[in-house]
């Protein structure tokens, strides 16, 4: 009997235009992220995370990103959006996170901000994980000023060798390296998951969330590379 490869998941965020969430279906992505925090380059309004996820075929999970949000204004966002999941990405504690979430009408994600540099290796994510283990998994991203994605990468090799968690990557990821994520953090988890926005961005300034099909398509195969590789190693 033959085992089949890993399987990374995928999720393409930030996405405000129906051509690029049509691109990242094509490409095969898991799942697509919409942007709730007006103070984001790449909010929507719940209104519109609505029609865009109406275009999604079955078995590509929305998911609304909050940031210290009202519990009123997460869950009703939610119940616009069929099998949406919440991603936290604020200050929200474990119980903020579970109001927020509908008292477990809705699955979420917690937000773990990494420290960037040396300081990285202080975050205690085994804690962070069974602080918030109501999460259906642990996205992890760079601490950066402000909220939401920064479009930079933490030092991965700097995390727990063990995490009894579904980790999902994210913060600077590319085509380039998320091959070299995949490959350093696979083993430390239960599951691994990867997050990218602006690493398959147009290029230039004023296209924060403008995605590049090209980019979205690159970025997908070299998931599904880094896989096959981990795979055969």
């Amino acid at each position: 009997m033959s085992l089949l490869p890993p399987r990374t998941r995928i999720k393409i965020c930030g996405l405000t235009r129906e051509a690029d969430l049509d691109a990242a279906v094509e490409a095969g992505a898991d799942a697509v992220g919409f942007v709730l925090y007006p103070k984001s380059p790449r909010a929507i309004a719940p209104e519109r995370a609505a029609v865009l996820a109406a275009r999604l075929p079955p078995f590509v999970t929305p998911v609304l990103l909050f940031v210290d949000a009202q519990p009123a204004e997460a869950i009703a966002a939610l119940a616009r959006v069929p099998g949406a999941i919440a991603q936290f990405h604020g200050d929200e504690t474990p119980a903020d996170c579970i109001a927020a979430s509908g008292n477990g009408r809705f699955r979420f994600m917690r937000a773990a901000r990494i420290p960037l540099g040396e300081a990285g290796a202080g975050f205690d994510l085994v804690k962070y994980a069974s602080d918030f283990s109501n999460a259906q998994a642990i996205l992890l991203d760079a601490h950066v000023d402000g909220y939401g994605g920064g479009g930079k990468a933490f030092d991965w090799s700097l995390l727990p060798p063990a995490v009894d968690a579904h980790l999902v990557l994210s913060g600077g990821l590319t085509p380039a390296n998320v091959g070299d994520g995949i490959r350093t953090l696979r083993t430390r988890c239960k599951t691994l998951s990867v997050d990218v926005s602006s690493g398959v961005e147009i290029d230039g300034p004023g296209n924060k969330g403008l995605k590049d099909a090209g980019k979205i398509r690159q970025f997908v195969a070299a998931v599904r590379a880094a896989d096959a590789s981990s795979f055969s190693s």
